[in-house]
C-alpha cells in the first residue's frame, strides 16, 4: 500500500485505508520534506525500508507478546482450576452388588460399606467439618474428636465418638448404636440412641426393636439377620448381596420373616429364606422366580 502511495496509484478506498496506518503522519511528513527537491531513488527506497522495518517490528512484538500472555493465562487458569477442584471435590466410594469395602477417613475413623452403597466426604475440609454423605448402609467406628455427622436422604446422625450402623434404603431408615451415644434427627424426631438400642423407621412409621446384643452388624460377618422384617425387605437385601433379581409375582411379600441368610453360598441362602416361608424357587441366569408351595 505504501509502495502504491509513493507511485500515486492508490484509489479512493485504498487511500482511506492508507490514512488508517499508524505511520500515516510520519509518511506525510516525509512526503512534505521531499517536495522541495528531487530525492534520489536510493534515498526514497531507504526511507521506505526504514518505515516498513518499523512496522514489521511492531507487528512482531505483538505476535511475540500474545503467545506469552496466552501461556501465562493458561497456566493461571490451570493452577486455579486445580486448586478449586482439589479443595471442593469430594472423595467418593461406591460398592457394587455382592461387594463390600472398607474406607479409612482422614481422622482414622473407619467405615465398612455394605453392598450397593455410596460414601462421600471432603478430605480438605475434614479438620473443620467431620461430615460424610451416605447412600445405602455402612458401619462406622468413629475416632473421638469434634462433632461427626452422617447425612442421608432420610435423616442425619450426629456422634462424638462411637460405633454404629446406618441403613437408608428407599422407605427404610435404621440407626443401631453399638457403642457410645448417637443423636438421630429425622423430620420432627430428635432422639438420642445409646449402646444396644436402635432407631427404625419403616414406611415413615417408628418401629420398636429389641435390645441389640451383638457388637457389630451381621453383614460385616457375611450374613444378614432379620427379626420380624417384611419378606420384601429380606429379598431386596438378598438381591444386593448376590447381584440377582427376584421375581415375586403371586407372593405375599408383606409376611414377616425372622431368620438369616449367608452371603457366601447362594443355594444355602435361598433355602434359608424359602423353607421357613414355605416357598420354592427356580433359577434362570440372574433371575430367581419364587413360587408358593
Amino acid at each position: 500500500m505504501i509502495y502504491k502511495w509513493l507511485n500515486h496509484e492508490l484509489d479512493a478506498e485504498e487511500f482511506n485505508a492508507f490514512k488508517q496506518l499508524k505511520d500515516y503522519q510520519q509518511l506525510m511528513h516525509l512526503n512534505e520534506g521531499v517536495q522541495g527537491f528531487k530525492a534520489s531513488d536510493y534515498r526514497v527506497s531507504e526511507e521506505l525500508q526504514t518505515v516498513l522495518a518499523r512496522i514489521d517490528q511492531k507487528k512482531s512484538n505483538k505476535k511475540t507478546w500474545l503467545p506469552i500472555a496466552a501461556s501465562i493465562a493458561a497456566v493461571f487458569i490451570v493452577c486455579f482450576g486445580y486448586f478449586y477442584y482439589s479443595t471442593t471435590t469430594d472423595s467418593t466410594f461406591k460398592t457394587l452388588a455382592a461387594q463390600k469395602e472398607s474406607v479409612e477417613l482422614p481422622d482414622g475413623s473407619s467405615v465398612e460399606l455394605n453392598a450397593l452403597s455410596e460414601l462421600s466426604f471432603n478430605a480438605n475440609t475434614w479438620n473443620d467439618n467431620r461430615e460424610v454423605q451416605l447412600k445405602g448402609e455402612a458401619f462406622f467406628k468413629v475416632a473421638k474428636g469434634s462433632k461427626f455427622e452422617v447425612q442421608t436422604d432420610a435423616g442425619k446422625v450426629i456422634v462424638l465418638g462411637t460405633q454404629f450402623n446406618v441403613k437408608q434404603r428407599n422407605d427404610f431408615f435404621e440407626v443401631v448404636c453399638y457403642e457410645g451415644l448417637v443423636n438421630v434427627i429425622y423430620q420432627s424426631y430428635n432422639i438420642n440412641v445409646s449402646a444396644g438400642n436402635s432407631f427404625l423407621l419403616r414406611n415413615g412409621k417408628l418401629i420398636a426393636k429389641e435390645k441389640e446384643n451383638s457388637i457389630a452388624p451381621s453383614w460385616t460377618e457375611n450374613y444378614s439377620m432379620f427379626k420380624s422384617a417384611p419378606l420384601i425387605e429380606v429379598l431386596r437385601e438378598f438381591e444386593r448381596q448376590y447381584d440377582v433379581k427376584i421375581d415375586v409375582k403371586g407372593i405375599d411379600t408383606s409376611q414377616l420373616f425372622t431368620g438369616s441368610f449367608s452371603h457366601n453360598d447362594i443355594e444355602v441362602a435361598l433355602k434359608s429364606i424359602t423353607l421357613p416361608s414355605q416357598l420354592t424357587y427356580n433359577k434362570t441366569n440372574h433371575t430367581i422366580i419364587l413360587k408358593r408351595e
